[in-house]
């Protein structure tokens, strides 16, 4: 089964290099694809020397800044379109550990959450405002959309292809 990750990266230089070979260590097997808006300190030149030496990882320059939405989109869509059954979105940040990868991949649900706010989650290295950013989004859309889901702004999550094409389209 094609496994891709789709990490947008927006001035990640220092954190990159890192979770790259923390995935490669973690999962192996999986294809990686960096999708770039053009980060002013090289992160894209970043991706394209470590598909060298780290891949298969492909590297999607975007333009400009065109937000993290577009980025998963277009991510998403090259990924299915290079034959995908199973994606992984995870930030560049350092956010979301590698090592919970494997983890996301074994549970055979459509579409698996990776949450911050169960047991065994977190937010280490968060600033106050960051951690209250999060938590007031997921409250906010937890109470619009009457969903019981902790963290529904969470960008770590494993989609199967037949759960995230509609999504798509």
């Amino acid at each position: 089964m094609s496994t891709w990750i789709v990490i947008p990266t927006y001035n990640e230089v220092e954190s990159l290099e890192d979770l790259v070979k923390a995935l490669r260590g973690a999962c192996p097997e999986v294809s990686l694809l960096i999708v770039d808006d053009a980060s002013p300190d090289g992160t894209g030149a970043l991706a394209e020397r470590l598909g060298k030496s780290h891949g298969p990882l492909e590297v999607l320059h975007r333009a400009g800044k065109d937000g993290i939405a577009s980025a998963y989109v277009e991510g998403f869509s090259r990924a299915l379109a290079s034959g995908a059954q199973r994606i992984v979105q995870m930030d560049a940040d350092g956010s979301h550990d590698p090592a919970d990868v494997p983890r996301l991949l074994a549970d055979p649900a459509d579409l698996v959450l990776g949450s911050r706010y169960v047991p065994g989650g977190g937010t280490e290295n968060w600033s106050w405002g960051r951690r209250t950013l999060s938590q007031g989004g997921s409250l906010y859309a937890r109470v619009c959309l009457g969903l019981d889901i902790r963290d529904l702004t969470g960008g770590f999550k494993a989609w199967n292809r037949s759960t995230l094409e509609p999504v798509l389209e």
